[in-house]
């Protein structure tokens, strides 16, 4: 049980802390000497743990393990996937266009190996998911493209209708790719029901090491093009000697990932007690997103008045550790992309807090925030306390 003097760490859609099973397994791999790509005994024990940790990644997506293919995090995941150039059946063939949403993680709303010219933002709800009619509208005369979707923000924790835009993917001859990135450990992923062609996952959103993600793909013989190349590891997808302790890291957290996916409970329970206890407080709380679809771990809000800089310190001094929404922008405090997009105002998107729990959350830390919140909230902005919703 953590004492008040203990940092809290209430941020895992940055970043969640290692599990100790990961920490003993890369100690573990650590030790052992070997290229996966060497055929003596210590190359073929190196491979053995990247298939078996292949395996473990497999079964978190529920995809056969020759489609993951590991590389060095979420960000190349998505780099590669963002691709105008795809293998299908081995003949290559040409994506005239990226549909992507607009309150796609930095990491897509880049638009990957496409050109700027190439790009088309689809627009969202005033909760953050896609408007199906838009995206039917604008890709149904368009020539064959790419499709890029988020399966749960990360900032909002909304979740989009996957289902429905791969249907429409398929309809008309598009290929979809779904980030997976936050929902991994959250909820269930599953490409066939998607009709995903692609996902992709990083390892440290589910207690795995820094540096490791993957691209799972539903078919070996539908995939993107490689983006790193000079060499045939990954089964010719990805070049480079793998990151074996990581990537064995990696396959430990995704079982333990999948496991917790299967049962959310007991973060949904903690996270209706922590939004309860905000309203209570300041009854002018907004929640985004609060009517659609979330991922159990997921609450991100605003109190009008309150500023999202101000109120970071504050907790952070409380030794504390909260966020104002995405960790990929330098450390800066500034509006979010998501919250614009849904059509949230500057003023109160500049108030926007992001609190997330993850597998090492327990009810000892939501009640630490709750005790620290009204505290902070009469020194910031007392009034707060007695404005209406």
């Amino acid at each position: 049980m953590p004492r008040h003097s203990d940092p809290i760490y209430l941020d895992y859609n940055a970043g969640a802390p290692l599990r100790p099973a990961v920490r003993d397994v890369m100690i573990e791999v650590l030790g052992e000497a070997g290229n996966a790509s060497s055929v003596h005994g210590h190359g073929r024990n190196a491979r053995g743990r990247i298939e078996q940790a292949r395996e473990q990644v497999a079964r978190l997506c529920n995809a056969r393990s020759r489609a993951v293919t590991f590389v060095s995090g979420g960000t190349e995941a998505n780099m590669t996937a963002l691709t105008p150039v795809w293998q299908d059946q081995g003949a290559p063939v040409y994506l005239d266009k990226l549909f992507r949403s607009a309150v796609e993680h930095p990491s897509v709303a880049t638009g990957g190996r496409f050109a700027t010219a190439d790009q088309v933002v689809l627009p969202v709800d005033a909760a953050g998911r896609v408007r199906l009619d838009q995206l039917e509208e604008t890709v149904r005369d368009a020539g064959p493209g790419l499709i890029s979707v988020m399966a749960a923000n990360n900032e909002t924790g909304v979740v989009q209708p996957l289902a429905e835009i791969g249907a429409i993917a398929a309809s008309y001859g598009h290929f979809f790719h779904v980030d997976a990135v936050q929902a991994a450990g959250r909820m269930t992923i599953d490409p066939d029901a998607w009709q995903a062609d692609v996902i992709t996952l990083s390892a440290h959103k589910m207690g795995g090491p820094q540096g490791a993600g993957a691209v799972v793909a539903r078919s070996t013989a539908r995939v993107p093009s490689a983006l790193m190349v000079g060499g045939g590891q990954e089964n010719w997808r990805r070049g480079g000697t793998e990151n074996v302790a990581a990537i064995a890291g990696f396959g430990s957290a995704g079982v333990s990932a999948l496991e917790e996916a299967a049962d959310t409970r007991h973060l949904t329970g903690m996270k209706a007690r922590l939004e309860a206890g905000l309203r209570a407080v300041c009854p002018s709380a907004v929640f985004f997103g609060e009517d659609a679809d979330r991922l159990a771990n997921t609450c991100c809000f605003a109190v009008p008045g309150i500023a999202a800089e101000t109120a970071l310190i504050a907790f952070d001094l409380e030794r504390v550790s909260i966020s104002s929404g995405s960790a990929c922008s330098s450390g800066k405090v500034g509006v979010s992309h998501v919250l614009t997009a849904m059509g949230v105002e500057e003023e109160l998107a500049r108030c926007a807090l992001r609190v997330s729990l993850g597998w090492s959350t327990d009810e000892q830390d939501v009640d630490r925030f709750l005790e620290l919140w009204p505290r902070i909230v009469e020194r910031l902005d007392p009034e707060a306390r007695h404005r209406a919703a």
